[in-house]
């Protein structure tokens, strides 16, 4: 049993048994294997080593050696090499010690410099000689070949099974594979229903966040299923709703192959595992299970969630709905650059292009103020959904009535669940030995913290009933009365204080896909919506500007204005005539205002000796500024008032506000002047006369 390679320094040194098993499984199953490699002590004494100089490493029991990292035992191994305190190394086959090139080479390197052996079955190597390191560097490259065929081998074996869809993969609650293997769904109705609830609730409020509400608002519980496989009721989180709506064998489909592995990418260094785009499943099979939702259903919610990703930026998606302002918040893009446009808040609001600027430092490539487009687009928008508004007010009734009635019956039979969990906790308690405290008192809490749960679980659902117990308002063939009450109810509900931000965008999104701005000239925006389906609109939003000479037509509104002047026009002529024309103020939308018009002719320097007055009045009225003249006061606090609507007040038609020339109207503002009343009404029995124009 003496090898000649075998030398008193490698005597004199330890002899290691190093012994290793790939799997968890093979440990406890492989018995003969395991005795076999542990039987190599006694190969050890054969060849001279002494019981007391054999060590054995068994770390790495139950671990794979395509990899030394998670391996203890064998670091232990080359450190002791290293160290010069290991003479031989005992395996039953070199692949015990390595199936990577990687770790086994550097270990012949490591046991020829320090001069250890090398044992196996077959023999003894010294790493150190030619041949010694040419027959185990052979063995090593057969080793490593060998793990290579016999993981294409299994690969292939479990890829021919996944192709058809008979791999059992772990199924999530819901479905349950019987004993002869097929998949059906969960006997359980409650389950069923709640599922049912999560993807009917997402298809109404499209956000999983919303879904989340939904749920904990009215007390209903998720089914998870525990690390033991067990049925669980908890509470709804954002990720349990979200691995629902993602998991594709609620769709009935069969899938593998969904994440791909990436090495290096994480601190540790380890593996780790990424999501595949839906494109890139490796296998799938649809109609394999049974399904909760149709597979286009389930690529709608994918769209959706892929939608509501908040880097839209990035991502080119537009986001949720969320609060703010800006109507256009995710779904507004640049006309001259192509990109995305940010919302800035400050001043009032507006939309931003400074993609160039953030990527390739170059300026801001175009901002446009918001409030006039948003009033612009939400305009064609109401427009666009006229015609359909009263069926879609129908649809979205007996949705909403569907989705409460689904909703209240899951309550319903959640507290069927709880009524059950609560009797089968007296049913127990009644059967123990009343002197045996220890077991009685544990049954007794258990009781009463059930029947607190159906007290809980009652209250919720006779608050829901109560909520939902208005009758329902569909619009029907029976009702063609109340559809002429309701024609036009849409803008009363988009301008109604009580609908949010997030619901009017969410309401915009269903009709438009996105919104293209230019601000062409600086006193106009031109507006492109791109609708749903394709349909292009293309809108003009004028614009408010400084200057007349900021005005795309300012040039030759000045000449005309200078022109009518010579001709001898009145100023309120001239504005009528440039309204006709289709002119505009810097600050008016739609017409001239005759201060423009003076405005121009004064900086021309071309003055008129008569000028038509606004208006007059009889001499029992007093306007604001006769009025401010009798009590001695400023007349911009009397607008002032107005405005904070402390002074109530009609306007005549002719645009001023007339008082009544009494002592008790005079008193009354006076009052109002020296804090004496918070506010004063003079709606009542005001004059109705309207100012005439006179030269």
């Amino acid at each position: 049993m003496m090898s000649e390679l075998i030398k008193p320094t490698h005597l004199a040194r330890k002899a290691v048994v190093y012994i290793r098993q790939s799997t968890p499984h093979q440990v406890v199953s492989n018995q003969e294997s395991l005795r076999l490699q542990y039987a190599l002590r006694q190969r050890a004494r054969d060849l001279g080593w002494h019981e007391a100089d054999i060590d054995v490493i068994d770390a790495d029991l139950g671990l794979s050696g395509a990899s030394a990292t998670q391996r203890g035992g064998f670091k232990e191994l080359v450190g002791r090499v290293g160290l010069s305190e290991v003479g031989l190394i005992l395996s039953i086959d070199v692949t015990r010690l390595a199936r990577n090139c990687s770790d086994w080479y550097p270990l012949l390197d490591i046991c020829g410099l320090r001069g250890c052996l090398i044992a196996d079955r077959d023999g003894v190597y010294d790493p150190g000689s030619p041949n010694g390191r040419l027959l185990l560097g052979l063995k090593g490259t057969i080793s490593e070949l060998e793990l290579h065929t016999i993981r294409s081998r299994l690969t292939a074996g479990l890829l021919a099974k996944a192709a058809r869809g008979e791999l059992a993969l772990n199924l999530p609650v819901g479905l349950v594979r019987d004993p002869s293997g097929v998949v059906t769904k969960d006997p359980n109705i409650e389950v069923q229903e709640r599922l049912e609830r999560v993807f009917d609730t997402f298809l109404k409020f499209r956000t999983v966040a919303k879904v989340m509400r939904v749920f904990n608002q009215r007390n209903l519980d998720l089914p998870r299923r525990d690390r033991h496989g067990d049925l669980r009721w908890t509470r709804a989180t954002i990720s349990a709703i979200a691995k629902i709506l993602g998991n594709p064998a609620y769709a009935g489909a069969f899938v593998y192959g969904r994440t791909r592995t990436c090495h290096g990418t994480c601190e540790s260094g380890l593996p780790s595992k990424a999501p595949r785009p839906i494109d890139q499943w490796r296998i799938v099979v649809k109609d394999r299970y049974p399904a909760y939702i149709d597979w286009p259903t389930y690529e709608k919610i994918r769209t959706i969630v892929a939608d509501n990703r908040a880097e839209y930026m990035r991502t080119k998606t537009r986001g949720a709905p969320r609060d703010g302002e800006l109507l256009l918040h995710g779904i507004a893009w640049c006309a001259r650059c192509g990109h995305k446009m940010y919302v800035r808040y400050k001043g009032g609001g507006e939309y931003v292009c400074n993609h160039l600027r953030t990527h390739e430092g170059l300026p801001t490539c175009q901002h446009v103020r918001a409030p006039k487009v948003d009033a612009a687009v939400a305009e064609a928008f109401l427009t666009a959904l006229a015609p359909a508004e009263l069926d879609a007010l129908s649809r979205a009734g007996r949705a909403q009535h569907q989705l409460d009635t689904a909703l209240r019956t899951s309550a319903e039979h959640q507290l069927e669940r709880k009524r059950y969990a609560a009797a089968l906790a007296e049913r127990q308690f009644n059967r123990v030995d009343p002197d045996n405290r220890l077991v009685a008192g544990e049954l007794e809490r258990r009781w009463e913290a059930a029947l607190i749960e159906v007290r809980t679980a009652e209250e919720a659902l006779a608050r829901q009933s109560a909520l939902h117990s208005l009758p329902q308002r569909v619009i029907g063939k029976d009702l063609g009365d109340k559809v002429i009450a309701l024609a036009g109810r849409l803008p009363q509900i988009w301008a109604d204080p009580t609908t949010t931000d997030a619901q009017r965008k969410a309401l915009l999104r269903c009709l438009v896909d996105k919104v293209a701005l230019d601000r062409g000239q600086r006193d106009v925006v031109l507006v492109r919506i791109v609708w749903r389906g394709g349909a292009i609109s293309d809108l003009m939003v004028k614009m408010k500007v400084n200057s007349v000479a900021k005005l795309s037509q300012g040039q030759e509104m000045r000449g005309r204005v200078l022109d009518l002047a010579r001709a001898g026009a009145l100023d309120d002529d001239i504005a009528a005539t440039l309204t006709a024309e289709g002119h505009r103020s810097p600050n008016c939308e739609d017409r001239v205002l005759p201060i423009t018009v003076q405005r121009l002719r004064l900086a021309a320097g071309m003055k008129v000796a008569a000028q038509r007055t606004r208006w007059t009045h009889d001499v029992g009225n007093l306007s604001a500024t006769e009025l401010a003249d009798v009590l001695g006061i400023p007349v911009n606090w009397l607008y002032v008032q107005i405005r904070k609507e402390r002074l109530l007040i009609d306007r005549q038609p002719n645009g001023a506000y007339l008082f009544q020339n009494t002592p008790d109207v005079i008193q009354a503002v006076r009052e109002l002047w020296n804090h004496s009343v918070n506010q004063l009404d003079l709606r009542i029995c005001q004059p109705h006369q309207e100012g005439h124009q006179h030269a």
